[in-house]
């Protein structure tokens, strides 16, 4: 079992986005800790939400379960979840899944906040083939 290390960061331009970082591996076992990590952020009322995978390499399902679950509560209240930088095997099982359906990734963090500081939506990152 590896850690799951977290920072949080909130940046403020025409609207707060919520820049979350994650290290490690998120399983299980610590799914419950990126869970409150979303919850604080929401309950500080930011809905624009950034997670930087860049640092995961593997997500469980209860990880997934956890993006799932919250990105209904944050789009209710007008925002976003994106996910930015999988690495090769994580952005695998997100398609599989055909999680690209409900969250949008995109190759970097810069990307995806860039789309909620200009407050314009670009859409997710195509599939180049």
């Amino acid at each position: 079992m590896e850690k799951l290390i977290i920072s949080e960061e909130k940046l403020n331009g025409k609207v707060p986005v919520a820049l979350i970082t994650l290290k490690g591996s998120i399983e299980t076992t610590n799914a419950a800790t990126l869970e409150e990590a979303i919850e604080r952020v929401i309950n500080d009322r930011c809905y624009q939400i950034v997670v930087d995978l860049g640092g995961v390499n593997y997500i469980s399902s209860a990880g997934w379960g956890i993006f799932i679950s919250e990105i209904k509560r944050v789009r209710r209240n007008g925002g976003d979840i994106k996910l930015a930088k999988m690495n090769p095997a994580v952005r695998e099982v997100f398609e599989i899944l055909e999680f690209h359906n409900i969250l949008k990734p995109y190759s970097s963090k810069e990307d995806a906040l860039r789309d909620f500081m200009s407050g314009v939506e670009k859409g997710p990152e195509t599939k180049r083939k």
